[in-house]
């Protein structure tokens, strides 16, 4: 387990990101049903954060019925399957499991859709993002996202770590599913210059088409990963 990232606390609290640490270890195998975890306060010292805090994190996990709190014994894991979280389609992991996502916004601009583009949405304009990801503060990936434009506009001063809590808070709507397509790919010539510090000449690359309460797609992205530093995780319950 590690410290949870406080690039996005206006959008997600502190404690919820230790949540989502925890469920994303869970998801891993890294946590397994039955384990206990160690001591309220070590947590929180685990975490840098209060006790009160850890403990509204660990609420969220016994809501979820991630968590068996046993009165004179501690908090034991119970995982679950069906468990819907902020980053649930986040499918990027670190090598050994888990990791909390975190983005650093490289630009944000309104154009029209290039040629090449899949169908999605029903504007020929759409917000183009690009991000750099990190796992547990290390970069792993860069990602080129585009949202149709008639699904709303964004304010890039409010884009927090993730963009489909984004959606949901500031533009009310929620992607409901997703389509992956996974093969390899060269880096883009916008991505930072010290990203690639393994020299690679090939990245994992991921196409995604998302989908919200239409019958048609509304997003459209594309990530490039370190293979080294992160792996694409797929889990069929």
């Amino acid at each position: 387990m590690t410290k949870a990232g406080r690039a996005s606390a206006t959008l997600i609290p502190l404690y919820q990101q230790i949540s989502e640490t925890l469920i994303r270890d869970i998801a891993s195998g890294r946590l397994v049903s039955g384990d206990r975890l160690p001591p309220e306060r070590e947590l929180a010292t685990q975490f840098d954060t209060t006790v009160r805090t850890l403990r509204k994190a660990l609420n969220e996990l016994e809501k979820n019925g991630m968590l068996e709190r046993v009165h004179g014994s501690g908090n034991y894991i119970r995982s679950s399957t069906n468990t819907k979280n902020i980053y649930s389609m986040f499918r990027l992991e670190l090598p050994q499991g888990g990791g909390l996502p975190t983005a650093q916004l490289l630009s944000s601009r309104e154009v029209n859709k290039p040629v090449g583009l899949p169908q999605f949405g029903t504007s020929n304009r759409g917000t183009r993002i690009r991000r750099l990801r990190s796992l547990d503060k290390k970069p792993v990936a860069v990602e080129e996202i585009w949202l149709d434009r008639d699904s709303g506009e964004i304010d890039p001063k409010s884009l927090g770590d993730s963009l489909y809590r984004y959606y949901q808070v500031k533009l009310k709507f929620w992607i409901q599913r997703a389509e992956d397509q996974v093969s390899v790919a060269e880096l883009p010539d916008w991505a930072p210059d010290n990203f690639n510090d393994n020299n690679h000449r090939v990245f994992g690359y991921i196409e995604r088409l998302s989908w919200a309460q239409q019958n048609y797609p509304v997003e459209f992205s594309k990530t490039w990963f370190d293979p080294i530093k992160a792996r694409y995780v797929q889990r069929l319950a």
